[in-house]
């Protein structure tokens, strides 16, 4: 039991049989919260039940949450196709207690499957707990016979959740796994934390307060759990493999790009294929779930992801859209945990033809003025904001796509230039405005 799939279907199996209620995972596009431009946690689809404004027939609950990370102060677009963990899109197993266990139940269940069901080697976990919480620090031990020395006590806010600023909130405890000295890095609250030899794989929210005010938490009468697992984390952690592109999933989404442009998935054009795959995954679940691209709000978010994606099959030596080839084997993976992708497949595969083929048209002349644009240039050098602005909005290169074709060769982008011009463009805007009952749409662009 390693797939993918597998481990999907394990985790929602063992907390159904534990009590809670297989709940489908909502929308990326968030009903219940208009603060949020796409779903980015497990928690979003239970937030009005945890706040006690929605009232459910059960009190347990287990998901595998659809989630997008690409906007927003929740952005990880940038790095896609660089590191062996940052998605777009990833999955998010959780299970809840609204009001019922707390605690002692969430590390025992926790414990027992990932010990039990999933047999991760107990001696390479370790976990961390918020400073003060002398509670999980004590259960810890008990649970999991852990020393002191596994039990790490952190006082950031890298352990402490909150809603809002207001609302519920409460410590976390988070569950890592030593992938060995073959890797760099050192365990949490060290300061080499940020490196890849202990990965975190699962949090725990024990929401025991209520913000109030700033510096004022009153307890919770009903304290409840809410976690998070990554699919992608636990998959590769299964699969004995440290990066995530590749488990299982993705290898048959880099297989199906390497046979389209005859690159070999692990050669030097490894970042392209990962990029691909990564955002194939984001794209075809947008447009699964309504969203299609366009020039404002999450429509240029998804346009973003979709031509960052065709600049690397450019890179690959596509000489012809590809990624709407790729929707089927897409749809293999994964259709039958999310059938919307498999009534969805005809839409995605046109709308990613379109878009590739519109911009097609315009990335030949874009990078060829990129190209003259940055010959004088070297490392550690930066494009003027203005080109950039012009690439944008004549070309359609967002500013992400311009700065990843310039990252190979060490260029920036003077971004303090480019978001001046791109004011100008929305005060006039702005000022062209007629008026329909609305206030003016927002930037084309918006800042990450």
């Amino acid at each position: 039991m390693s797939g993918v799939n597998q481990i999907r279907t394990a985790f929602l199996d063992y907390f159904a049989h534990k009590g809670h209620e297989k709940v489908a995972s909502s929308s990326l596009v968030p009903h219940n919260d208009p603060t949020l431009m796409f779903t980015n946690a497990g928690m979003v689809q239970f937030k009005n039940v945890f706040t006690g404004v929605e009232k459910r027939a059960y009190a347990r609950a287990a998901s595998a949450q659809k989630c997008v990370r690409a906007g927003g102060k929740h952005n990880d677009l940038d790095n896609v196709g660089y590191t062996a963990r940052h998605h777009t899109f990833f999955e998010m197993l959780g299970n809840f207690s609204f009001g019922d266990y707390f605690k002692e139940g969430a590390i025992e269940l926790a414990w027992n499957l990932i010990t039990r069901e999933f047999g991760l080697n107990v001696d390479r976990l370790l976990v961390t707990v918020y400073h003060d919480d002398d509670e999980a620090y004590d259960l810890w031990k008990k649970i999991a016979g852990f020393n002191d020395s596994r039990i790490i006590r952190i006082a950031t806010s890298d352990n402490f959740w909150s809603m809002g600023d207001t609302g519920p909130c409460g410590p976390c405890s988070e569950i890592f796994y030593d992938q060995g000295e073959a890797l760099k890095g050192g365990p949490p609250g060290s300061p080499d934390e940020d490196g890849d030899r202990f990965l975190e794989f699962w949090n725990l929210v024990f929401m025991q307060y209520e913000q109030v005010a700033p510096g004022q938490r009153a307890p919770l009468p009903r304290p409840s759990i809410d976690t998070g697992m990554g699919l992608e984390r636990i998959a590769a952690l299964m699969q004995g493999v440290t990066s995530n592109y590749d488990i299982d999933l993705f290898r048959a989404l880099t297989g199906a790009v390497a046979d389209y442009t005859g690159a070999p998935v692990d050669g030097p054009q490894g970042a392209s294929h990962r990029v691909i795959a990564d955002h194939l995954r984001a794209s075809s679940f947008l447009v699964s779930d309504g969203v299609t691209p366009s020039n404002e709000g999450r429509g240029y978010v998804l346009r973003r992801i979709m031509r960052r994606a065709m600049r690397h099959a450019q890179l690959l030596g596509a000489k012809e859209p590809l990624m709407w080839k790729l929707a089927p084997t897409l749809v293999a993976e994964m259709g039958q945990a999310y059938p919307e992708l498999v009534r969805a497949q005809s839409l995605i595969a046109d709308t990613l033809l379109s878009e590739e083929t519109r911009f097609r048209a315009t990335l030949a002349r874009g990078l060829a003025i990129l190209d003259e644009e940055t010959a004088a240039l070297g490392q550690g050098d930066k494009l003027s904001g203005e080109t950039a602005f012009k690439l944008y909005d004549t070309y359609g290169f967002p500013l992400d796509l311009t700065e990843d074709a310039l990252r190979p060769r060490g260029i920036g982008v003077d971004k303090e230039i480019f978001n001046a011009a791109m004011e100008r463009q929305r005060a006039d805007a702005r000022k062209a405005w007629s008026g329909s009952g609305e206030t003016a749409t927002e930037a084309l662009w918006f800042a990450l």
